[in-house]
């Protein structure tokens, strides 16, 4: 997958599309990814141990992870994902400018 978690990445489709955030977890084998602040949805919750009163709350739920594009550190800019072999370990490189994302 292009995006790791910690990546700051862009929506480029959907309800929250031009919103920006962190990726709070990955998901790799389901290709999809949550982002902190996008698709978020009301879940009622019964009373618990974290919870005691339970209620209604606030989360934010997955996206299909080619619906965000990676921010490239260097420019702060939405750029493709591309990968490189350096000193044999594969690093993901930045389409616009071309720099590793990966230090």
């Amino acid at each position: 997958m292009f995006v790791k978690t910690g990546d700051k990445v862009k929506v480029i489709s959907g309800k929250d599309k031009g919103k920006e955030g962190t990726i709070i977890k990955a998901m790799p084998k389901e290709g999809r990814v949550v982002v902190e602040g996008i698709n978020t949805i009301k879940k009622h919750v019964k009373p618990n141990a974290q919870n005691p009163n339970g209620g209604i709350v606030d989360t934010e739920a997955s996206i299909d992870a080619s619906n965000v594009m990676l921010i490239d550190p260097s420019n702060n800019e939405a750029t493709r994902v591309g990968y490189k072999v350096v000193d044999g370990k594969k690093v993901r490189v930045s389409k616009k400018t071309g720099e590793s994302i990966d230090k």
